[in-house]
């Protein structure tokens, strides 16, 4: 007597894997390189299995939006439980590891409202002191004693919301104009070709190379595929960042690929994923990428910067590093050189 089989589940295609251990001998140093050239074999939308825990790795546009907006609320927009966030966040009470739930929401609104707010300046203006601002902290503990809010802010709250901030690298409390500064943040929407080298930046090298895991909290389709609950989903940033078939010479720094075009990195185009998308978007958005052009701005203003003495561009490594981010595993040394203004005056 013949058995008939059951149809097996439409998964995505992935590599062998390893007893006990799946395929984390697979991931190297630099994980989102590993999982790009993986995609390059297997496709954009990937299944691995890191230890027992089904993994969807996915590496394109058009699958990442998929993932971050078609089935965001449905299916993708929980995080998994891990030690090691749980740790870090304070049990999980901060944004970027808490699961989605009523109090991850008042919590994303009370910081879109009071904290990320568009209407809240950024940088504190030309010639004022950093004391005559309220900075972050003084904001979240002011909330604490506000009895009439939906949910009572505790220490540990305050302690994951700046955990999250000091994680992104945004401290504007540092960051105050001298007199003698020029550039204010209102002259950043003039400065047209800052911008295009900023995206540029972003797309070849964002920080959050693999953007922060989610959880499937329920069966969906992406890109054709069976995905089933509990599986983590991983978005390769990185390598959707240098796809050729989304970017033309994607290894080259080309910053003039932006003109004319729509693309930008907040959210609503999933060539460009820096921050992320959908409802787990970084929420300080807006405040990161303006302190980066308005730093950025500023050097470019104030000074002219050389190679060190003997080094050529050549020489400058690229290498990167892991750690909560990717960064340069060499430090780069430049050399700046105060501007004379008045030798670019133009008589007459």
């Amino acid at each position: 007597m013949k058995m008939s089989k059951k149809p097996s589940d439409n998964l995505p295609p992935g590599p062998p894997r390893l007893p006990i251990i799946g395929n984390l001998h697979q991931l190297g140093n630099l994980p989102h390189r590993s999982l790009r050239s993986l995609s390059q074999k297997y496709g954009p939308v990937m299944l691995l299995r890191l230890g027992q825990i089904p993994t969807l790795i996915v590496s394109s546009p058009e699958t990442a939006k998929q993932v971050l907006k078609t089935h965001d609320l449905e299916c993708c927009c929980s995080r998994p439980f891990s030690r090691g966030p749980k740790r870090l966040s304070y049990n999980l009470l901060d944004l970027a590891f808490g699961p989605y739930s009523d109090y991850w929401r008042e919590m994303r609104k009370l910081c879109m409202i009071e904290l990320f707010t568009v209407k809240r300046s950024i940088l504190i203006p030309q010639g004022q002191k950093s004391s005559e601002h309220e900075d972050i902290t003084d904001i979240l503990l002011g909330l604490s004693k506000d009895e009439t809010a939906s949910f009572r802010l505790t220490k540990d709250h305050i302690k994951a919301i700046l955990m999250d901030i000091f994680i992104g690298a945004i401290d504007t409390s540092s960051l105050t104009l001298e007199e003698n500064h020029k550039i204010s943040e209102n002259d950043l929407g003039k400065l047209k070709y800052l911008k295009m080298v900023v995206k540029e930046t972003f797309r070849l090298h964002p920080q959050a190379t693999l953007l922060i895991p989610r959880e499937s909290i329920q069966h969906c389709q992406i890109g054709g595929y069976d995905v089933y609950p509990k599986t983590w989903i991983l978005v390769n940033a990185w390598a959707i960042g240098r796809d050729p078939g989304t970017w033309a010479n994607p290894d080259v720094f080309y910053p003039d690929r932006f003109e004319g075009s729509e693309i930008d990195f907040k959210g609503q185009n999933f060539e460009l994923l820096p921050f992320g998308a959908g409802r787990r978007i970084c929420p300080g958005l807006t405040m990161g990428a303006t302190v980066v052009e308005f730093t950025l701005a500023n050097l470019l203003h104030f000074f002219d910067w050389k190679m060190p003495s003997g080094m050529k561009r050549e020489q400058i490594s690229l290498e990167e590093e892991a750690g909560l981010t990717v960064h340069k595993k060499l430090p780069l040394y430049l050399v700046p050189e105060k501007y004379n203004w008045e030798d670019y005056k133009i008589e007459g």
